[in-house]
């Protein structure tokens, strides 16, 4: 698995794109800041197709189900992983999940 960084291509299940944030700046990969525990969840998610008139696209990202690493830290905060997964809040709730398309840098890599 890859370290994810601010670079990073995070997308809903229907294609949305996530807009990652980085909480910490001071530990980069490929010269982009390491995204930190906390950081994937409540992001905004952009130009979800998932539109109806009973369908709600994703505009935000839930809670991380996985993606931190349980050993490696920054000040603390688990390390986000390539292997993310979180729910969104589109439709059908509890269903669509996001992940990572690209961690944003193919160097640094760590087992969970």
């Amino acid at each position: 698995m890859k370290l994810v960084t601010l670079a990073a291509v995070v997308r809903c299940g229907h294609d949305g794109r996530v807009q990652n944030a980085a909480s910490q700046t001071w530990v980069r990969a490929a010269g982009r800041p390491v995204l930190v525990d906390a950081d994937p969840e409540r992001r905004p998610i952009a130009g979800c197709p998932n539109i109806g008139p009973t369908m709600k696209p994703c505009t935000t990202t839930l809670a991380v189900s996985a993606g931190y690493s349980s050993w490696l830290r920054i000040d603390g905060r688990r390390i986000v992983l390539s292997n993310l997964d979180g729910l969104t809040d589109g439709t059908v709730p509890g269903t669509v999940h996001y992940t990572v398309r690209d961690p944003g840098q193919g160097l640094a890599g760590a087992d969970a």
